[in-house]
């Protein structure tokens, strides 16, 4: 069993800051790429930042140059440190992870159970 649990969203004023994290546990023997998601009622969820176990970054063009996303290998878990935030920003964010039980196992996807995002004055 695998556990994505996100902390950090609530309510922001525009050009104000939240950071978001997510802590994975279980049965976690190996994490590829760990990244946040956003979705707003009505549309998709869209990739916001993802990172690979390696270092290396993707983020969504609306958010480049506002938006960090950090891992720690060691603790499983990544964080997204959001700034300048616009109220087009509002959204409920979900951490993946892509994950590998075993050894010899396939990677899968996992999600958290989403964290609320609010950019309103």
């Amino acid at each position: 069993q695998v556990q994505l649990v996100e902390s950090g969203g609530g309510l922001v004023q525009p050009g104000g800051s939240l950071r978001l994290s997510c802590a994975a546990s279980g049965s976690t023997f190996s994490i590829n790429v760990m990244g946040w998601y956003r979705r707003v009622p009505g549309k998709q969820r869209d990739l916001v930042a993802a990172i690979t176990s390696g270092g290396s970054t993707n983020y969504a063009d609306s958010v480049k140059g506002r938006f960090t996303i950090s891992r720690d290998n060691a603790k499983n878990t990544t964080s997204l440190q959001m700034n300048s935030l616009k109220p087009e920003d509002t959204a409920v964010y979900y951490c993946n992870a892509v994950i590998k039980t075993t050894r010899v196992g396939p990677f899968y996807d996992y999600w958290g159970q989403g964290t609320q995002v609010t950019v309103s004055s």
